[in-house]
This record gives C-alpha cells, structure tokens and sequence, in this order.
C-alpha cells in the first residue's frame, strides 16, 4: 500500500509540475484573480493539465487520487481539481471514489477497438462525402494544422500530439459544418487516446511519426482529389488505431 501510494504521489507531483501554467497561482486564484484569472480558468487550466497527465499515463489506470492532494501540489485549493476530476468522470476517464478522491479507470485492448470502430463509423463515410465536394483550397489551410502533428511527435511529446491530433480531426471534419458530429467525435478521440493498462503504457515515437505522417499524405490526397487514396487511408487510418 505504501508502494502504491509512493506511485501515485510522484505521478502527481510530475503532471502538475509539468502541465499547470504558473497563473494557476495559490488556493485563492480559484475564487478571485491574480493577473485576471478567474475560478473558470484555473479549473480549465487544471483540466488540460489532468488530461495531459492521462495521455502521458501520469496518472496510474486503477490509482487513486485527492482532489486535495492533487489541489496542493498544483497550487490551487481542491475545489477546481474536484470540478475537473468530476468532468473526467462525465468522459468515463475516472470513477468517484467515496470518501477517497477519484480512481483513474483501467481500459483494455477490446475497449480500444470499440472506439476505433465507433470513430471509424461517423468519420469515415464523412471524410469521403467531403473528399468529393471541398475545393482544394480548404483542404490546403489545414496545412499547418497536420505539420504541427508531424513535429510534436518527432519531438516525442505525447500530451502535444493528442491536442494536435484532434485538432487536425476536428478541423477536417468542420469542414462538414456539422458541430455536433464534430463534438460526438472529438470525445470519442480523446477516450481513445488514453493509454491501455496491459502492453505498452506510451505509443512508441516511431508510431507517433507514422500516425502523424498519415495525416500530411492524407492531406494531400485530399488536395489532389485523390478519391481512391483518400478512402484507403481514411479506412486504413482508423483499421490502425
């Protein structure tokens, strides 16, 4: 028990060392302002912080933790690690733990595939409606959004290569104008990139480069009004997942 806790406190001390910017502040950031943030904005900079944490596998599949002992090593009170803990419980990422904290869910390979089915369902027949009807153009301003995926993950920065990730999704699939689809989608990539409990705990850097790769060829076959490509790699992309 005192191994599993040592474990669970030097992930937290190593998610929020890394992640909260330095405005989060003190406990009292949360109900006033120190350089003009606000309660919402500290719980919203907690909230990346914990979903960075999650991706990174900072935050141990079945480990408990406090909102106070998360609060503290933050530097904030436990009020706005609560309200972010309680938003990963709505996102089946953590489960409420009575009296304890929040216990972060452990997820399996058959889990995984469920989702890259479910994703591949609504993305796939989009992406190709829109491959066929998007001037190239469009697709073209989405440039800087794929090269950022190529770089975080030749950095090997995992936390920076989900934002990127599903930031390229998302940009493909509002093309479709389409909010509410892209919301469905974007929750289901984020479960989708939290690390499993059995095999690897992070995707390899040489996996992040061919994943981030797939985006900039898929991209320009968009461009090119390759439909034949398009529909290999939409499929293939999500087959991989």
């Amino acid at each position: 028990m005192e191994r599993a806790g040592a474990r669970a406190a030097e992930a937290s001390a190593r998610c929020a060392t890394a992640r909260v910017p330095e405005q989060a502040g003190t406990g009292n950031d949360d109900q006033g302002a120190r350089g003009g943030v606000r309660r919402s904005s500290v719980r919203g900079q907690v909230l990346d912080a914990l979903r960075a944490a999650l991706v990174d596998g900072d935050l141990a599949p079945g480990e408990v933790y406090s909102a106070p002992a998360l609060g503290e090593r933050f530097g904030v009170s436990a009020t706005p690690v609560r309200e972010a803990m309680q938003q990963l419980a709505l996102e089946g990422a953590v489960e409420v733990v009575p009296n304890r904290g929040f216990r972060v869910l452990r997820r399996g390979a058959r889990e995984l595939g469920e989702l890259a089915e479910v994703r591949a369902l609504i993305e796939v027949p989009v992406m190709l409606r829109l491959a066929r009807s998007v001037p190239a153009g469009r697709w073209e301003a989405l440039r800087p959004l794929a090269e950022a995926t190529v770089v975080a993950a030749a950095a090997g920065d995992r936390a920076r290569y989900a934002d990127a990730d599903r930031a390229f999704h998302r940009a493909l699939l509002g093309l479709s104008g389409n909010g509410q689809l892209v919301q469905v989608a974007d929750d289901l990539h984020r479960r989708s990139q939290w690390p499993l409990v059995t095999g690897p705990v992070h995707p390899r850097r040489a996996d992040l480069v061919a994943d981030a790769a797939e985006h900039t060829t898929l991209l320009d076959a968009l461009i090119a009004g390759d439909l034949p490509v398009v529909h290999t790699l939409v499929t293939e992309h999500f087959a991989g997942s």
